[in-house]
């Protein structure tokens, strides 16, 4: 029943789109099959190949996978009959799902109808990669942190790291940290600053390597403790990485 009910779906905003779809040829009115004296024409039959097999034909489908498309589309044309008979399409919920199927259907079509004409140039795309790659981070940073509710017990865990001179951090992590972190002794690996929260990442810039906040930093999380353990350059995603990202970000500001 639940791939009826997504079979239906599909049809019906297939039969909306051929409502608003000018006649092309003698296919709109040819008919493949009839169901009760309903015809379903050659055109309708043609889309919903092309709508569900990625825009392959007829004629890229073996015999019986034509005829086994025809079969849904049959059966399909038979359960949404039998839906009117019963009045289901007059109840509020149907009419209002289907008003919704059609603007979204009008919404897309115009979408693809400008797309089409607006297709962003490889000048385009490289001139937003080039000013991307102008804001792209520099550095990413190795850290570990300890994370506790209150300013005092941050200070407190803050003494007794001084005291091991640091080595106890992954220890004091595990024993009193409330993030998950400190599973892996507070660990947080690679990122970049803005990876984090401002006030965090503010701190860690100020860091060398090896150095510990003397400190707490408060974020909305709480207290934490923070070592930096490293950085090393961040490598950007090339132009052809991201080329296909740029495209669909273009196309969204435009439409």
């Amino acid at each position: 029943m639940k791939h009826l009910r997504t079979l239906c779906l599909g049809l019906a905003v297939l039969a909306l789109t051929a409502c608003h779809q000018a006649p092309t040829s003698s296919a709109t009115t040819a008919t493949v099959a009839s169901v009760n004296g309903v015809p379903i024409t050659q055109q309708f039959y043609d889309s919903y190949i092309k709508m569900m097999s990625g825009g392959r034909t007829a004629a890229d489908l073996t015999p019986s996978q034509r005829a086994a498309v025809l079969n849904i589309l049959i059966r399909a044309e038979a359960v949404a009959q039998h839906a009117e008979k019963i009045g289901l399409t007059k109840e509020p919920h149907t009419q209002a799902m289907l008003e919704l199927a059609r603007l979204n259907i009008l919404e897309q079509a115009l979408s693809n109808q400008f797309l089409a004409k607006h297709t962003p140039t490889e000048a385009q795309l490289q001139a937003d990669y080039n000013q991307q790659l102008a804001h792209f981070p520099k550095l990413e940073y190795h850290a570990r942190h300890i994370l506790v509710k209150t300013k005092a017990e941050a200070e407190k865990i803050i003494q007794d790291l001084d005291r091991d001179h640091g080595r106890n951090f992954a220890a004091l992590a595990r024993a009193y940290s409330i993030d998950p972190s400190k599973a892996n002794g507070g660990n947080l690996g690679w990122f970049p600053l803005s990876g984090m929260v401002p006030h965090f990442s503010a701190a860690l810039a100020k860091l060398k390597v090896g150095q510990i906040t003397q400190t707490p930093v408060h974020t909305r999380y709480g207290w934490h403790i923070i070592q930096l353990l490293g950085t090393r350059p961040m490598k950007a995603p090339s132009f052809a990485e991201v080329k296909t990202k740029l495209k669909q970000d273009v196309e969204n500001k435009q439409f």
